[in-house]
């Protein structure tokens, strides 16, 4: 008997004023013009995560990186669609301007961590170093996320954020894919990002309690050397969990995940719904296309 094929799964990126899909071939951006249109732009997948989707832990290492390189892209290209073209920014002025936030992000989520972990270690000895440090990410993370919410931009990306995932809500459960239709669906997702990233925190903390912590030089190095595997992992329950949701032990695991969308998360208003649908229509193949609309017919 021949094996199912695996489901094949959508997934996207809040922007300003828009929404990023990923299809299996293709990837699209949809905004809200100032004008107050949609305008939506599609490429091909660069491919580099479909070249090893075969392969444990690899798979997850160049998804990561694919989704980085094309959140990157659609970042620079929804930005611009916000301004005149004599003040739109260059590829080059978003790539410094991303590398330092990779600066600041490694200081704060990896850097401090370590330090003041090591420093808690003679404070609070019951608790083991990589316990404490990873519990002092964590909260990072959460008061970091709390901070940027207070400001209307981030607000605006937190919405369409729940857009998107009520737009691919809609087209796995197999409903109308209309504003209307997809605004009844959760904000929540268990293939967010953010759910992810709580995933890598949790995966760091039992990947770093194996390794030798002799003084602070290793340790961030460490924190830096197992970026990709700690990612490989990480996607590779992710991936596991969305198969098995179904189970209640499943979805209990993922629940701190979920609820932690909440803060990434805002309810999307009809509009936003739109754009993030547009976005998602774009990278859907002939057959799903006609899937979708047979459901509206």
């Amino acid at each position: 008997m021949a094996a199912k094929p695996e489901q094949r799964y959508m997934g996207g990126q809040a922007v300003l004023e828009g929404v990023m899909m990923r299809g299996v071939t293709t990837w699209a951006v949809a905004v809200r013009t100032p004008e107050g249109d949609v305008e939506v732009v599609t490429h091909d997948v660069p491919g580099w995560s479909e070249r090893y989707r075969a392969v444990p832990l690899l798979r997850g290492v160049m998804g990561l990186g694919e989704s980085l390189s094309l959140g990157y892209k659609a970042l620079t290209w929804s930005a611009n669609r916000q301004v005149p073209e004599d003040e739109q920014v260059s590829e080059k002025a978003m790539g410094w301007t991303m590398g330092i936030a990779m600066v600041i992000f490694s200081g704060l989520f990896l850097v401090l961590p370590a330090i003041a972990g090591r420093g808690l270690r003679n404070v609070i000895d019951f608790l083991p170093f990589q316990a404490s440090e990873g519990v002092l990410r964590i909260l990072i993370f959460i008061g970091y996320i709390l901070l940027i919410s207070r400001m209307r931009d981030i607000r605006r990306v937190f919405e369409y954020h729940g857009a998107e995932h009520k737009a691919i809500a809609a087209y796995e459960n197999g409903v109308e894919l209309t504003p209307h239709s997809a605004q009844r669906f959760s904000t929540a997702h268990v293939r967010c990002g953010t759910n992810f990233l709580l995933t890598v925190m949790v995966i760091a903390i039992l990947t770093y309690s194996v390794v030798p912590s002799p003084n602070l030089l290793v340790i961030v190095s460490s924190r830096v050397v197992l970026i990709p595997v700690i990612a490989g992992l990480s996607y590779e329950v992710i991936r596991v969990s969305a198969r098995n949701m179904h189970k209640a032990w499943v979805r209990a695991v993922m629940r701190p995940g979920l609820l932690l969308q909440r803060l990434t998360t805002r309810e999307p208003d009809l509009d936003q719904l739109e754009v993030a649908i547009a976005s998602l229509r774009a990278v859907m193949s002939e057959e799903q296309l006609a899937e979708v609309d047979t459901r509206a017919a």
